[in-house]
C-alpha cells in the first residue's frame, strides 16, 4: 500500500517570533532558512525547511507535512482517503510554493490536526550549516524527526484507522505507565520508515495538541552542548537527561517559547520490519527524564545542606 514515507515538516503558530528564532538557532543549533511575510523557516539539513514558524496566538502545532514517494503515490493516497469519506482538498500553487513542494493536499486527522500531504519537498539553494553543532541532525530517510500528539476524547480505534489503515503507518510499540494514582500515559508509537517512530499518539495530561517534537543529532556531544546552552540561557527544561526503553533515545526535553517541548536526542534505534516485534511496555523511561522542577528542588536542598555542613 502506498502511503506516507516520512514526516517532512511541521508548522507552528507562535506569539513570540524573536524568542523562537533565538530558541531554534542559538539553542538548538538549527539554521535560519528564510524570512517570510509572517515569520521564518528553520533548517536541519539540505531541505529548504523542516520547521515553518508563523506568527499568531495559537502557540501550538498548526500543520504537519507528510511526504509521499512521488506524484502517483500522492494520487493513490488521496483517492484512498476520499473513498472512505475523508475530506481532502488540493492546495493552490501559492501554498505549494510557500511549502516548497511540487503538490499539496489538505486534510485533517480525527483530532482535528491539519495534515498536509505533499510530494517533492525541495532542497535549499545552499548547504546546511550550523553555527553550534559539531555534527549534524539525523534526517534523510527518517524524515525530520518525530512528534507526539494528544488524542483527548478520540478512541484509539479511530485514530489508528486514519494513521495506519489510510496513511500507511505501522505500529512500533505501546507504552502504558501510571504516572500517579489513577493518572496514566497511554501512547502508541507509529513508524513509516526505519526511524522508530515518526508520530506517537495517545492520552496523557498536557494542555497542547502536541507534547513535543524530537530532533536527533549524530554526535552525542551535541546533546551535552545543547543542554549547556539551554541551561546558560535559562530556557526551562521539561525533563532531564534520560533514555527511553523503546527507541533507546538518549535525550532531554526543553520547553519551547510556546509551552510545548522539544526532545533533543541521540542514538535512536532503527526498525527492520522483517524482524521487529511489537511489544507493550510499562515505563516511558529506562532511566532519567525526571521532571525538572523536583530535580531543581533536590539540587537546591543539597546545596543548602552542603553549606550547613560546612
Amino acid at each position: 500500500m502506498s502511503g506516507v514515507k516520512e514526516l517532512g515538516y511541521v508548522v507552528y503558530e507562535v506569539s513570540g517570533l524573536a524568542d523562537w528564532e533565538r530558541f531554534g538557532v542559538d539553542l538548538l543549533g538549527m539554521q535560519l532558512g528564510e524570512r517570510t511575510g509572517d515569520g521564518f523557516t528553520l533548517r536541519t539539513d539540505e531541505k529548504a525547511h523542516r520547521w515553518i514558524i508563523t506568527e499568531g496566538p495559537a502557540d501550538d502545532l498548526v500543520a504537519t507535512g507528510y511526504e509521499v514517494e512521488g506524484a502517483d503515490a500522492l494520487d493513490a493516497l488521496v483517492e484512498r482517503l476520499r473513498a472512505v469519506g475523508v475530506e481532502v482538498t488540493e492546495g493552490d500553487a501559492a501554498l505549494a510554493a510557500a511549502r516548497r513542494v511540487d503538490r499539496i493536499f489538505l486534510t485533517a486527522d480525527p483530532m482535528g490536526n491539519r495534515i498536509e500531504l505533499v510530494d517533492g519537498l525541495a532542497d535549499a539553494a545552499t548547504p546546511f550549516e550550523s553555527a553550534s553543532l559539531l555534527g549534524g541532525f539525523v534526517t534523510g530517510a527518517g524524515g525530520a524527526g518525530h512528534q507526539v500528539l494528544l488524542t483527548p476524547g478520540v478512541s484509539r480505534e479511530t485514530y489508528l484507522g486514519f494513521y495506519v489503515d489510510l496513511l500507511g503507518f505501522k505500529v512500533s510499540d505501546i507504552i502504558v505507565e501510571e504516572l500517579a494514582p489513577g493518572v496514566f500515559a497511554d501512547l502508541i508509537f507509529l513508524h513509516c520508515n526505519p526511524r522508530h517512530h515518526s508520530v506517537a499518539l495517545g492520552d496523557m495530561p498536557f494542555p497542547k495538541s502536541t507534547h513535543h517534537f524530537m530532533v536527533e543529532v549524530d554526535d552525542i556531544r551535541d546533546v551535552g552542548l545543547a543542554w549547556d546552552r539551554c541551561l546558560a540561557a535559562h530556557q526551562p527544561f521539561h525533563m532531564t537527561l534520560g533514555m527511553h526503553p523503546n527507541d533507546q533515545m538518549f535525550s532531554f526535553y526543553v520547553e519551547t517559547p510556546s509551552g510545548f517541548n522539544v526532545e533533543y536526542g541521540w542514538g535512536g534505534i532503527l526498525i527492520d520490519d522483517a524482524t521487529w516485534e511489537v511489544k507493550t511496555l510499562d515505563k516511558l523511561n529506562s532511566w532519567g527524564h525526571m521532571p525538572a522542577g523536583p530535580v531543581a528542588e533536590m539540587l537546591a536542598a543539597g546545596a543548602a545542606n552542603s553549606k550547613i555542613g560546612h
